[in-house]
């Protein structure tokens, strides 16, 4: 027998809701408070839990993540007294089953409790699942696990994944990830950069040509959309897709039939859509940069990666495998961490996420060279640097007693750094401003050709001798 708890302060509620769960022949259990709630969803085991939003001791909203971990992980249905938008879309988001308005009728009530206890027990009655394969991903955290539960349910389908999140969180790997559990995996995965093409070539390099086609075009080649027949085609920052090209490729996601350039002839291609972004789409279809209904069709199932500053407790596990993988690419001896190491890792906050912890590993073993043992001074400079600034004047001591001498760098290494950091952004600002173009660049910043292209490769900026950021005979 299904059991159903219902978390609601008004006792007509309760006691409608109880008597309608009864009459379906499930148990049903009421409480007053969240805390109270959260308290017998970790010791007893739930089907389904009705919340209500407002309560007497918080939002119900801020439970969901304590009643999502509990051991039996009930479906959770969000009720509210009081219609908000933006409550329903962050409760959906963070995985509920449903989100439904006081007072409803009694079938808007129950048919969604069905529907999910329905679900449930066909999840219960199947084999156990094959492990995901998640090569690459690691960690355990519960912000995680909540981002591998989409990933599952999206691997099974044919339908499009979005997968949203910082830069350097690993979006790519969740894209592989997506394939490889897929019915789809014996087949090609295709990657494109919508990011780093220029905007005359993406069709060419999309849908492909015939030869003859435009100059230059001397053999007919397939595009990345037929090289992912009965594959995966992963669209890597798919915000930056130009808009003419946008409206083509929905017409292709609608039909998956395209007319390649120079060609009279449609081609078919059975591909699966994967896309990616560190952008909020939704804002830019409000601004009219990006096509709702694309939109639509890519997002029927969002995956979003968590920044590495939220999953705190992954960090040492993300640290020893990187580590290993990079002492096992260089064929060395596996290296150890002190605890102060640790202590930094855990006390800086990652702006570049997982990326960048991995450079800061790659050069932490680079300084080490044959010290068995990582410490804080084998750590980049910029970093040491940063966490000395943040340290200054900060009144957590927690914070503070994570800050060691070893990790105190000298006041040249803080000229340098601050001069370093100021050059990166000049840089920044000057590619953004000339939208690549190298000759009005040097105009600008007085530098010369073969200086630019130094500091850019310093810095590991776009726009480097032979990178293939900007077209072919950039001035």
């Amino acid at each position: 027998m299904a059991k159903v708890l219902i978390i609601d302060d008004d006792p007509t509620i309760c006691s409608m809701l109880s008597t309608l769960v009864r009459r379906r022949g499930y148990q049903a259990i009421c409480t007053e408070t969240l805390q109270e709630g959260v308290q017998r969803v970790v010791s007893e085991e739930f089907d389904l839990v009705f919340l209500d939003v407002r309560l007497p001791d918080g939002n119900g909203i801020d439970g969901v993540s304590f009643i999502q971990s509990a051991p039996y992980r009930p479906e959770i249905i969000i009720m509210t007294g009081h219609g908000d938008p933006e409550g329903a879309e962050l409760a959906i988001r963070s995985g509920v089953w449903d989100y439904i308005q006081k007072p409803s009728s009694i079938k808007q009530m129950m048919l969604p409790m069905v529907s999910a206890l329905e679900y449930r027990q066909k999840k219960l009655l199947n084999p156990a699942a094959v492990s995901l394969k998640r090569e690459g991903i690691v960690g355990s955290s519960k912000i995680l696990n909540a981002a591998l539960d989409q990933l599952a349910k999206a691997a099974g389908s044919g339908a499009g994944v979005l997968i949203t999140g910082e830069t350097g969180t690993g979006k790519e790997l969740f894209a592989h990830a997506v394939h490889r559990n897929s019915p789809r995996a014996e087949q090609n995965f295709v990657v494109l950069d919508c990011a780093a093409l220029p905007e005359t070539l993406v069709e060419s390099i999309l849908f492909g040509h015939e030869r003859g086609a435009f100059t230059g075009a001397d053999r007919a080649r397939d595009g990345l959309v037929k090289q992912a027949d009965r594959g995966t085609l992963f669209l890597d920052e798919i915000a930056e897709m130009p808009a003419t090209t946008q409206k083509s490729f929905l017409r292709v996601l609608e039909t998956h039939r395209f007319r390649p350039i120079g060609s009279k002839t449609e081609v078919h291609s059975d591909f699966r859509l994967v896309t990616s972004t560190n952008r909020d789409l939704d804002q830019m279809v409000r601004k009219g940069l990006f096509r709702s209904d694309l939109l639509f069709r890519i997002r029927t199932f969002s995956i979003e990666l968590p920044p590495l500053r939220e999953r705190e407790e992954d960090i040492k596990e993300l640290a020893a495998y990187h580590l290993n993988r990079i002492c096992n690419g260089y064929g060395a001896e596996p290296k150890g961490f002190s605890s102060d190491f640790f202590d930094v890792l855990l006390s800086y906050d990652w702006p570049g996420n997982i990326r960048e912890m991995v450079h800061a590993l790659e050069i932490a073993f680079a300084e080490a060279r044959f010290e068995p043992v990582l410490f804080p001074r084998h750590l980049p400079m910029e970093l040491r640097v940063k966490l000395a600034k943040n340290s200054i004047g900060n009144i957590q001591p927690a914070k503070r007693s994570a800050i060691s001498e070893s990790v105190l760098p000298t006041l040249q290494q803080v000229r340098e750094s601050a001069v370093a950091e100021s050059e990166q952004q000049y840089l920044q600002d000057l590619l953004a401003y000339t939208r690549g173009r190298i000759r009005e660049a040097c105009s600008i910043s007085g530098l010369g050709r073969s200086r630019l292209y130094d500091l850019l490769k310093k810095y590991r900026l776009p726009g480097q001798r032979g990178e293939g950021f900007f077209p072919t005979g950039t001035p």
